[in-house]
Order: C-alpha cells, then sequence, then structure tokens
C-alpha cells in the first residue's frame, strides 16, 4: 500500500511572491530618475529627428523659403514604433519615431538614429558593467542575481554570453596589433594549465604567456596562446607570431625551463641572455628530496640566491653543492643541471635583481586568473580561457606595476656569468 503526499496549493503563492533581501529598499531619488529617463532619451532622440527632416513636429516651411533648395522638404514622417532598451538606469520602453528620408537620387531611405543603432537594445554602459561583472569573478547564471537591483532581473546568462562576445572584437584586434613602436627590453615567458569543454568533455589545455618590460620599467601583456602543450612547436608559434608584428629582439629572457620553452628561444633569438626562474628550480630541487630534508635545502637555496654579491652567490652555490652531494647527491644534480642559466640575473645591475629572478610577474597573473574561473570549474572553450586572461588585464581588473630597478634598466647586461668548476673538492 502506498500513500502520496501533496502540497496544497495555497502554499505555491506564497513561495511565488516570497520577498527577498534589498526587495523593500525603495530610493526616491532613484524612482525618480528612471522615472523621467524615459522622456529625456525621447527628447534627445526627437531632437536628432527634427535635425534630420529640418523642421519640427506639424512644422511648415514659410512660402518666401519654398524656392530655397536649403529650406527644401528632405523627408516626412512614417509613424513610430516601441523600443525596450535597458541601460544603467533600468529597462525602459520609448517611442522612436520613424521617417523616409530623401536619398538625393529620387529614392528615399529609412531614417535611422545615430544615438540609437537599429536592433540595439541595450547601452554600451550597461554592457560593459554586465561584462565587468563577469570578469570580477562571477560566472553567467550568478549575473543575473548579482545585477537584479540596478536591471530588475533583465539580464539572464543568455545576455551575459552575448555581451561577452562582443569583447571578441577587441580581442581580435589586440592580438593583430604591431609590436614595433612597443620599446621592449626584458620578456618574461611562462604556460598555464586551464580545463575547458572540448566536444562536449572537460580537457587541459596549456596557455602561453608572454609579458614584456618596457624601457620605463612598465609590464606589459604581449601574448596569451591556447596550446595543446609547453612543447617546442607550440613556443615556436607564439614567438614567430611576436617576430610577425615586428617585436624587437629583447635584451634578457626570463623562462621557467621548460625545455620545449628553450630550443623555441634558441631557435629565434640564440644568444640572448636566458634566466631560469629561480622559484621553479626550487621546486624541482625539494621534488628530488625527501620532505625532512626539505627545509634544509630551502635555507641553504635561499641563502645562496639570496647572497648580496655575486661573488657570495658563487662561493656559496660551490658550497651548496659540495655539501649536497654528500647528503642527498640528486639534488645537486637538479642544481648543476640548471648550469649557469640559473645566475644570469648575477650580470645586471644588483637594483635590478629581484625582479630578474623569477618569472613570479607571470605566476601572479596566473593565480588571479585561477581564483578568477575559481566559479567556473570548466570554461566553455579553449578560445574563451585566452580572451578571458587578456579581459582580465585589459579592463583593468589586474593592474601590473614596473619592476624593481626600472633606473637602470637601459644599463647593458655584462658579459661576467657565475661560473662553477665540477671537479668540486669534497673534503674541503
Amino acid at each position: 500500500m502506498t500513500s502520496t503526499t501533496t502540497k496544497p496549493d495555497a502554499v505555491q503563492p506564497e513561495a511565488e511572491a516570497a520577498v527577498y533581501l534589498f526587495d523593500d529598499w525603495f530610493d526616491p531619488i532613484e524612482a525618480g530618475l528612471r522615472d523621467r529617463v524615459r522622456e529625456w532619451i525621447e527628447a534627445m532622440i526627437n531632437g536628432e529627428f527634427e535635425a534630420a527632416l529640418g523642421r519640427p513636429r506639424y512644422g511648415r516651411i514659410a512660402a518666401s523659403e519654398r524656392e530655397d533648395e536649403a529650406a527644401a522638404v528632405t523627408g516626412y514622417r512614417n509613424g513610430s514604433r516601441r523600443r525596450t532598451l535597458t541601460g544603467t538606469f533600468g529597462k525602459t520602453e520609448i517611442t522612436v519615431p520613424r521617417a523616409r528620408i530623401d536619398a538625393g537620387d529620387g529614392t528615399t531611405s529609412e531614417w535611422k538614429s545615430t544615438s540609437l543603432r537599429a536592433y540595439q537594445r541595450r547601452t554600451k554602459a550597461a554592457d560593459a558593467l554586465i561584462a565587468s561583472t563577469y570578469l570580477a569573478g562571477t560566472n553567467t547564471r550568478r549575473v543575473r542575481r548579482a545585477l537584479a537591483a540596478v536591471f530588475g532581473g533583465a539580464v539572464g546568462k543568455d545576455t551575459v554570453s552575448r555581451v561577452w562576445r562582443k569583447v571578441k572584437t577587441d580581442w581580435e584586434a589586440w592580438n593583430g596589433r604591431s609590436l614595433a613602436n612597443e620599446p621592449i627590453v626584458r620578456l618574461i615567458l611562462d604556460g598555464t594549465v586551464v580545463r575547458v569543454r572540448l566536444d562536449r568533455k572537460a580537457t587541459s589545455i596549456s596557455l602561453l604567456v608572454v609579458i614584456g618590460v618596457r624601457e620605463d620599467g612598465q609590464k606589459v601583456l604581449l601574448a596569451v596562446k591556447n596550446m595543446g602543450g609547453e612543447t617546442t612547436e607550440a613556443w615556436r608559434t607564439v614567438l614567430d607570431d611576436l617576430i610577425a608584428r615586428d617585436l624587437r629582439r629583447p635584451e634578457f629572457l626570463i623562462v621557467d625551463g621548460a625545455p620545449g620553452l628553450g630550443k623555441a628561444i634558441a631557435a629565434v633569438w640564440n644568444g640572448v641572455p636566458l634566466q631560469r626562474c629561480t622559484v621553479h628550480k626550487h621546486r624541482n630541487l625539494l621534488g628530488h628530496a625527501p620532505e625532512r630534508l626539505h627545509e634544509e635545502i630551502t635555507a641553504d637555496y635561499t641563502d645562496m640566491i639570496y647572497a648580496a654579491t655575486a661573488e657570495e652567490i658563487e662561493e656559496r652555490r660551490k658550497a651548496f653543492v659540495r655539501k649536497w652531494r654528500l647528503r642527498h647527491r640528486a639534488v645537486a644534480d637538479s642544481l648543476e643541471e640548471a648550469g649557469d642559466g640559473l645566475f644570469t640575473f648575477t650580470r645586471l645591475p644588483p637594483s635590478q635583481w629581484r625582479s630578474a629572478r623569477t618569472s613570479n610577474a607571470i605566476e601572479r597573473l596566473h593565480e588571479e586568473f585561477k581564483r578568477r574561473i575559481k566559479t567556473q570549474t570548466v570554461l566553455p572553450s579553449a578560445d574563451t580561457a585566452a580572451m578571458l586572461f587578456w579581459a582580465l588585464l585589459a579592463s583593468g581588473q589586474i593592474n601590473m606595476r614596473k619592476v624593481d630597478g626600472w633606473h637602470t634598466l637601459t644599463t647593458k647586461v655584462g658579459d661576467r656569468v657565475l661560473g662553477l668548476d665540477p671537479r668540486i673538492d669534497l673534503a674541503a
């Protein structure tokens, strides 16, 4: 025997009529403004309309002026239509006049307002607000709730998607812009992994990012490409694109140590000083040792990398290798694998060492980007991932400051490279 329990119909209207927080926050200033915004928009469009016709509504041309060609009738009214417009003032209905305008060749055409574009449903300010809310870390479904007080529920996830697609025009223009006038002296290159939807399946892809440092020390995003991985071919595609857009040969490069990137750079910019990221190498060292040794390795590595002078760095480098060849050889081998590339920063003035040692500039962007997409476990597409990374910077959601020691960026990179004698006396 089964029993069926149903809720009384009387309960349903109560749920539908539920009052949420902020619903009863009445503001007479906002209410008065929104009541009058329709009149103001219509007055603006009517003013433009009458200027096109050359006369106001019910206006007549004086008999003395009818023979004057400048005062001739340029068109005639043809009724009006209702339009819905959503702006930062909310959603409103306006009446737009219609007319047939003389084209000058004996034909007429429909009058079009320059203020209100054909098929326009939202103002540009409203679109910017929607896109900015999305970029701030709100997914498409939550934007409606976040902006309900402004738009009165007139913005849904489909609207957000349409607004976001408009950004693509600026994205494509940015991707194709010339870099000939960019005074770039340094490049920082790194990659990050994101999950996107490909063929209806969640797939991991790599975003390859290139940041340039101008002569005045300001960091600027130069490229962000979605690729299948950090292979030599993938990085070569990114570098070739930069060169095709007339990027000047950089004077200094900072990389994460990926072998594919190193080979790609050697093919196009062989001889440019290359700095291996010291933070990435620190992680590699810890990965070669048991956890109980991590604290000691970190202390020795930090003392070496952050020594005050090049001579002290060289001395502590030798001591590090000598010690860890005996304690845990894999750690010493990992450090030696990086070679002199881990210490290229010592060829720069000491004021630049802090900014030249690591690729942290991109690492911080990666962290902010991943914080932003936390609400979207999987992004809609690979193109969306790259465009979103760029838009966070282009919209000002993320700002990049000048590098440390930028006053000395014009100083040429020195020829001195720290050397390490492989025949270190282990008994010393």
